[in-house]
């Protein structure tokens, strides 16, 4: 018999889900590629991304999208295989994949309903969400099929 605890809605805080060393590295990254972003900001970005990561991996199927900010995150997140790889089996029991899609797919519902769909799963999945992070859902990366930013089609529509 397996019992699972439960922890409140929406309460645990995503970064600690991220070894400390790990958030270490991904924050630097974070602000590397982007130095417009304060250290204080990267760092938040990677706990967003880890939720995003986490809820991702318990909603499979549904289109769940970072905003941009956090997709930053999750894609230093990736470059860092070993410990992504070893982040998705320990949080979600299996690997987490970024698939960008055609760029002429649309996101079911539009961009307001996956950024409440997206938010809903990461509350649903008992993980703090940072509202400043997530102005809006328009990254066009999911971990299902939606489109990247980074797709070598720069995300265009």
């Amino acid at each position: 018999m397996t019992i699972a605890l439960e922890r409140p809605v929406g309460t645990t805080d995503p970064l600690t889900l991220v070894d400390p060393q790990v958030a270490a590295r991904l924050t630097r990254r974070v602000m590397a590629d982007h130095p417009e972003i304060s250290e204080a900001t990267a760092h938040r970005i990677v706990g967003q991304a880890a939720a995003f990561i986490a809820a991702s991996g318990q909603q499979p199927g549904q289109s769940l999208v970072p905003s941009k900010l956090v997709d930053y995150g999750w894609h230093a997140f990736i470059l860092h295989t070993v410990d992504y790889a070893a982040f998705c089996q320990r949080i979600v029991g299996g690997f987490v994949h970024h698939v960008p899609t055609d760029e002429d797919e649309p996101l079911p519902g539009g961009a307001a309903a996956t950024r409440e769909r997206t938010l809903t799963a990461i509350v649903t999945a008992g993980y703090a969400v940072d509202e400043e992070l997530w102005p809006e859902a328009s990254a066009e990366c999911t971990q299902c099929h939606a489109g990247c930013t980074d797709s070598p089609n720069g995300g265009k529509k």
